[in-house]
């Protein structure tokens, strides 16, 4: 990284600095370093010479498949994160479904049938894919001081002269207005259209996006988002185009037993937040493996698999 995120004592976000005077003041004493989220930081020991804050603003890029963020001011460009989008969650609850109806037909441990509960609210897939949004939105505010936040706003035609469900059948299109009101609560809400913001504007700074999927490469989401935050805050043109690749990991909910059995027939416990007591995707450091976060196929084996740097 080409900037370090700083906090004080009392966990409040100060101006990022660089890693060369970042790792004189851990020398120094006068900062300790930590990660939240993969993302190296450093706090203050010693209250701030300055408290002076710039306007830093957050660009956000939603995607089917992948999502851009990005993290500058007018001067500065400190942070790209690119991350696969949460798309498990539909077929997860078809699955979880299914199984479950199946059960009720067999002699089977099963809950009881509940009441017909009234539709509405957000579907769980899609609610996932916003709050994930959140979640991110909210890392960067405990680490960096946010003044104002773009996104692209999603929109899906509609057809004239049909019922009112087509008024809202994108599963991107539902639950927007819910997100856009918890992201107000961080910082003020700038929506900007896919064509007249961020294209043309990308245009006139000669910035180009490829529709590959590259790993790693700025001509993804990331240069979408750069140009989102640069109509909030300014600049000229993005002078780190280093890009973090981000992947949540999925931790699988509690079931009763794996669909598939194994030997003699028999279907081994699957599922849990706790892995032989210990909370999984926790970071540990292995004897073996060295850094490693907690895995495990059921309560009584678990496994480290090797953390992503």
């Amino acid at each position: 990284m080409q900037y370090v995120p700083v906090v004080d004592l009392e966990q409040r976000p100060l101006m990022p600095t660089t890693p060369a005077r970042a790792e004189r003041w851990i020398k120094s004493g006068k900062a300790t370093p930590f990660f939240r989220k993969g993302i190296f930081c450093v706090r203050l020991n010693v209250e701030p010479s300055n408290r002076h804050t710039q306007p830093i603003a957050v660009g956000i890029d939603p995607g089917s498949k992948r999502e851009g963020y990005t993290v500058k001011s007018k001067a500065q460009t400190y942070l790209n994160q690119q991350f696969h989008a949460v798309d498990w969650v539909k077929e997860s609850e078809e699955t979880s479904t299914n199984a479950r109806r199946a059960r009720r037909n067999r002699k089977t441990p099963c809950r009881q049938p509940r009441q017909n509960r009234k539709r509405g609210g957000i579907p769980p897939s899609t609610k996932a894919r916003w709050q994930f949004k959140i979640r991110v939105v909210k890392v960067f505010d405990a680490i960096f001081p946010i003044s104002s936040i773009g996104i692209e706003d999603i929109k899906a035609s509609t057809k004239k002269g049909c019922h009112k469900w087509n008024k809202s059948f994108s599963p991107l299109e539902v639950g927007k207005k819910w997100c856009y009101s918890e992201l107000e609560r961080i910082a003020p809400v700038t929506k900007f259209d896919g064509y007249t913001d961020t294209y043309l504007t990308r245009q006139e700074l000669g910035l180009k996006k490829s529709k590959a999927k590259l790993s790693n490469s700025f001509d993804a989401h990331c240069v979408d988002s750069w140009v989102l935050a640069y109509l909030l805050v300014g600049g000229t043109s993005p002078e780190n185009k280093i890009v973090m690749e981000c992947k949540s990991i999925r931790i699988h909910r509690r079931q009763l037993h794996v669909f598939n059995p194994g030997k003699n027939g028999y279907r081994r416990p699957y599922g849990g937040s706790m892995s032989q007591g210990l909370k999984r995707g926790g970071i540990v450091k292995h004897a073996k493996y060295g850094k490693c976060y907690v895995g495990g196929e059921d309560i009584q084996k678990s496994r480290c698999l090797p953390a992503q740097p």
